[in-house]
């Protein structure tokens, strides 16, 4: 029995509950009040998951790649895991706090640990108004969407959008229009991490849009606030030389 305790968690892939079962029967598996470090076999949507449902836990989490990427996850092999746990270089991040309004008036709350992000819903291109720290600095984008992105999450569809990367230890957040429309050429703002954002639907009944926490969605949303929470704080284990700040700046050079 290992002296590091670990509680296991896998995705739905086959793979995943394979290698879950294997860690399980090598090294023991225990809830997660009395373990040490949490363990998520899967790939970087099933990481977001586990970092989610247990983001007030106070443990860290150690990722196993069974996925397709495994940006936020180490290595595929469950040898020497626990020497590996013990010499793991450690990253802690905090979430965006959503906070959406509805046409009907219905608020909906949700955390996500990548971006949130704004989408038309019909073929109407949105148009959106963006408020930061209680000033308006975009009257209207009219736009396929706009998203807010944390650090960890620059590298991920805020790239795939043209929006910066941010080192990991950055105490900022990106501002990134998906396909702008109009203006045409505004490529997005980098904010200070402290910054309250608003979004303001406009003609919402018109151009219907949904806003989405990660992969959690609120639909036909009229005004959307996103502000960082400090008060969560989730480490994420790498293997020596692997870590997140690392990976960042390999994405920034292309290999």
């Amino acid at each position: 029995m290992s002296s590091v305790r670990l509680s296991v968690f896998a995705s739905e892939k086959a793979t995943a509950k394979e290698a879950a079962n294997d860690i399980k029967n090598k090294y023991g598996n225990h809830e997660i009040d009395d373990c040490d470090v949490i363990v998520a076999v899967g790939g970087d949507g099933f990481m977001l998951d586990v970092l989610r449902s247990h983001m007030t836990a106070g443990k860290p989490i150690y990722g196993i790649n069974r996925g397709t990427i495994g940006f936020m996850m180490n290595d595929a092999s469950i040898d020497g895991l626990i020497e590996r746990i013990g010499d793991t270089e450690a990253t802690m991040i905090h979430p965006l706090e959503m906070k959406a309004t509805t046409i009907e008036g219905k608020t909906e709350t949700a955390m996500a640990i990548n971006e949130v992000s704004l989408f038309r819903e019909t073929r109407q291109s949105a148009r959106v108004r963006i408020s930061v720290n209680g000033k308006v600095r975009m009257d209207s984008l009219t736009c396929d969407g706009v998203l807010l992105a944390t650090p960890a999450g620059s590298t991920a569809y805020n790239l795939s959008a043209h929006g910066p990367i941010l080192p990991i230890s950055a105490q900022m957040l990106a501002l990134t229009p998906i396909s702008a429309f109009r203006p045409r050429r505004w490529r997005g703002a980098i904010l200070p991490h402290d910054a309250v954002v608003v979004f303001e639907a406009l003609e919402s009944e018109k151009r219907p849009v949904s806003a989405v926490a990660d992969n959690q969605e609120v639909r036909d949303v009229v005004k959307v606030e996103v502000r960082e929470s400090r008060d969560i704080a989730m480490t994420l284990l790498f293997d020596r030389g692997q870590s997140l700040d690392e990976r960042i700046l390999r994405e920034q050079f292309d290999y």
